[in-house]
């Protein structure tokens, strides 16, 4: 990992395409963060609750997200804290101290675990309803990305471009598919997606990747953004955010790439347009809602990719990924806001500064309620009306 961590940063100095800390985010160190501007008329909202679980990532490079299942919310900090919370009151249900530098969770299992894996290569699958340890497995290398569960197979990806099936039950290991890596790559892995039989994901190379989720096999690997250039950095491009399903297509996005929809049936392209970002995406039933690389918020018509509105106030701020609720869309910031979206046009509707800072992971949203954990272990639950 030494060994790729330098040749980045000299990355970072030379082509200023980073986030903070020359790892997070989409817009270039040289575009300045944008002045908030006043919001006319702004939506009311309101405050649910708000806790702290552990110290948040602390001042690692890493995204650390919640998810939220049957009326819990999940999280877990680089200092080992993970926890359950009642998503409706923030009341704390559970919280164990784990002992591991966490730098991958958290993710779920359908056979009710609740899963993190850490920088040493650590896997660790707890109890939904109780925090209760089931198992701990090695695997290659850091985990980075939240591994997820289903059939009976826990999904593991990790730094070094391998995927590794741990039987759910016992956390051994069932299969190990290797992946080569590009000599560049942003710091970052996206969590697999397990789908029916299938684990689908995004590559630091550009590729589209699909195993087969009982036995590890791979079924197709196909070009999203092709690298183009001379030199390495020329040709650095990555997929490190979530690809997202709604009904049989697939979309995903790759930094200095493409924006692209998958035929889930076939595996034929829908469409697929240039746009960069490391943020990653959101979709609903007529959009899809990217943060690019300068940090302007964008919807997409979900038919063919075309552009529907874009708001670029908020360029330089750093923005996380968009996450769609049932009336806006809603993105975080460096500085701890949430901006809410009219879904319409973009207008900003909404704002409010959450108790975390740097809000890097994307916001999760039921309904109405936008739940997010901030860099520092901040979770807060909030809901716009009016």
């Amino acid at each position: 990992m030494i060994g790729r961590v330098l040749p980045l940063l000299l990355l970072v100095l030379s082509a200023g395409c980073s986030w903070l800390g020359g790892w997070f985010g989409g817009s270039s160190s040289v575009i300045p963060p944008a002045e908030l501007k006043s919001i006319t008329s702004p939506a009311s909202i309101q405050i649910l609750w708000e806790s702290k679980v552990g110290a948040g990532a602390q001042d690692q490079f890493i995204r650390l997200a919640p998810a939220l299942a049957n009326g819990r919310i999940y999280a877990a900090s680089y200092d080992g804290t993970v926890a359950a919370l009642d998503a409706l009151t923030g009341q704390r249900l559970w919280e164990i101290n784990s002992k591991l530098p966490i730098s991958g969770g958290v993710g779920l299992s359908d056979n009710g675990l609740v899963l993190v894996g850490s920088d040493k290569g650590e896997v660790l699958a707890l109890q939904q309803s109780d925090g209760h340890e089931v198992w701990r497995s090695t695997v290659s290398s850091e985990v980075l990305a939240p591994p997820r569960g289903a059939r009976g197979i826990v999904v593991v990806r990790t730094g070094d471009g391998k995927f590794t099936g741990l039987d759910a039950r016992s956390g051994e290991r069932r299969w190990v598919s290797a992946h080569a890596m590009p000599a560049l790559s942003l710091r970052g892995n996206s969590s697999p997606l397990l789908v029916q039989n299938l684990v689908i994901s995004g590559l630091a190379t550009g590729k589209l990747l699909v195993l087969s989720l009982d036995k590890g096999l791979p079924l197709t690997e196909k070009t999203i953004a092709p690298p183009h250039g001379r030199t390495e950095i020329e040709r650095l491009i990555d997929i490190d955010s979530e690809p997202k399903i709604f009904g049989d297509t697939l979309y995903l996005v790759a930094y200095r790439g493409s924006v692209a929809a998958i035929d889930m049936r076939g595996g034929n392209q829908i469409w697929n347009r240039p746009l960069s970002s490391y943020a990653g995406l959101d979709v609903d039933t007529r959009q899809v809602y990217v943060s690019d690389d300068t940090d302007a918020v964008l919807a997409l018509d979900r038919r063919d990719g075309g552009t529907l509105w874009k708001q670029a106030e908020l360029t330089g701020r750093r923005l996380s990924a968009p996450a769609a609720t049932d009336d806006y869309v809603v993105v975080g910031d460096f500085e701890g806001y949430l901006h809410w979206l009219n879904k319409e046009d973009g207008r900003i509707v909404g704002r409010i500064r959450a108790g975390g800072k740097d809000i890097i992971t994307p916001p999760v949203t039921a309904g109405n309620t936008v739940f997010v954990f901030g860099k520092n272990g901040a979770l807060s639950a909030f809901r716009a009306g009016g």
